[in-house]
């Protein structure tokens, strides 16, 4: 396993990136309304990147993926593609940003609600960013992997929620998915030890129902819940720095 660790310069770059992706996130919520084609969702989120930010985005083409952000709607754990299926009221949405500036990665995601949405579903997606939260808080050297995942699953399970095992976090820089893989379950203890410049990503996908997923086979890209059941996640990029850690990827909201 090789983990970069980041320098200054770099750390730079990770900054700026992690800013735009964040503002992709905040920058499309008023679109998401009943009625809205997540491809529409996807058109105005690539237009915004390539236009205004003169960035890339980061999944359109990456391994054949045909859009430029990922747009998993109620049971789709991860990699939804955006189509012509129009969101309706009640559905939860999960938007999946990453953005590349100057050859540099920002990798974001959160959940979003169309109009108002089920009391469990809010709740669902309320514990999936404590979880992310209680991984994030941990972030600084000497920390292992093993500790963050341990963390998450243990408040998931706590909740009567399970953890999605086959995708994970990773690190990020030059490469949209470097060293080390980030396991959001596990035990404290063990795995990588976090090093100040490492850049990695906390992305939890918490099920309502049973841990497994199953692939779409027509489309090789998106992840399901087997049980059909709601999923949730939420991502962010973070840095470990000699103190603790920097999330590069806050939005505004956050920050209040």
């Amino acid at each position: 396993m090789s983990i970069i660790i980041k320098t200054p310069e770099e750390i730079e770059k990770m900054r700026v990136a992690g800013r735009l992706a964040a503002e992709v996130l905040e920058m499309i919520e008023p679109h998401i309304q009943p009625g809205v084609t997540t491809e529409e969702l996807d058109r105005i989120c690539h237009d915004y990147i390539v236009n205004e930010q003169k960035a890339i985005p980061a999944p359109l083409n990456y391994h054949g993926f045909p859009k430029s952000i990922c747009t998993s709607v109620n049971q789709v754990v991860c990699h939804g593609i955006p189509g012509p299926k129009k969101l309706k009221q009640g559905d939860i949405l999960n938007i999946d940003i990453t953005v590349i500036k100057d050859g540099y990665h920002g990798d974001t995601s959160k959940m979003f609600f169309v109009g108002e949405v089920a009391q469990h579903a809010e709740r669902l997606c309320q514990v999936t960013q404590e979880c992310m939260n209680l991984g994030i808080a941990l972030v600084k050297p000497g920390v292992h992997l093993g500790d963050i995942g341990a963390v998450i699953q243990k408040h998931a399970e706590s909740h009567h929620y399970s953890v999605v095992r086959e995708y994970c976090g990773h690190g990020i820089g030059a490469g949209f998915h470097e060293d080390p893989q980030v396991l959001h379950y596990g035990r404290a203890g063990t795995g990588e030890v976090l090093e100040a410049g490492m850049c990695l990503t906390i992305e939890p996908m918490i099920n309502a129902g049973k841990r497994h997923v199953k692939l779409n086979k027509r489309d090789g890209w998106t992840v399901e819940t087997a049980d059909r059941r709601l999923t949730a996640q939420y991502e962010h990029t973070i840095l470990v720095t000699p103190e603790g850690h920097e999330i590069l990827t806050l939005r505004t909201e956050e920050k209040l």
